[in-house]
């Protein structure tokens, strides 16, 4: 683990971070402002699986993949997952750069707040298996498993619950950052 931190402080400069997050914020509106919406269109008003943080049962995933139709299910399938499975790599690198980066303009390089970097790549992992889940459940639709409902289902919460954690972290790395540039210029 601590050849993981010390990577990381090596790695998390200013341009490494914006040369990770930019690519990922273009896939993220993408999704945002395009692809879900098409998505959306066909689910009559039910949120999509990625977009459940508190995950979802089998009679709900069964409803909402028939609600898609054969139209919305293929647009789910070869336009967003594509996406989404390009995003949480990129989510996972920039924003463990990110964080990485606000610890160490504000902390001890040996703090062990540095471990908390980790939850990005964890929180990415999470996104993966959804992923796959819902490609499965959309490809095995109208005889979707419970077993693999259950398991998306989880993934979806785990992926939302690490992705909250991040941003907690995140405004706290922010908040460390901001007193120690107001106690550097405080006089003594």
């Amino acid at each position: 683990m601590n050849n993981f931190k010390e990577s990381m402080q090596k790695h998390a400069t200013g341009g490494m971070v914006l040369g990770f997050l930019v690519p990922a914020m273009v896939v993220y509106f993408t999704m945002l402002l395009y692809t879900i919406p098409q998505v959306e269109q066909h689910a009559n008003g039910m949120k999509l699986f990625d977009l459940s943080p508190a995950g979802y049962s089998q009679q709900y995933a069964l409803e909402l993949l028939k609600n898609l139709g054969s139209i919305g299910r293929d647009i789910y399938l070869y336009r967003q997952l594509p996406l989404d499975f390009i995003y949480p790599g990129l989510f996972a690198v920039s924003c463990c750069l990110l964080l990485t980066w606000i610890l160490k303009k504000s902390l001890s390089i040996n703090s062990s707040m540095f471990y908390w970097c980790i939850v990005p790549l964890v929180a990415a992992l999470f996104d993966y298996l959804e992923n796959i889940c819902i490609v499965l459940m959309l490809k095995s639709y109208p005889k979707v498993p419970e077993l693999l409902v259950t398991f998306g289902s989880i993934f979806t919460v785990f992926k939302s619950a690490l992705t909250t954690i991040f941003f907690i972290l995140f405004f706290i790395g922010c908040g460390l950052f901001w007193k120690k540039g107001r106690k550097a210029l405080t006089p003594n």
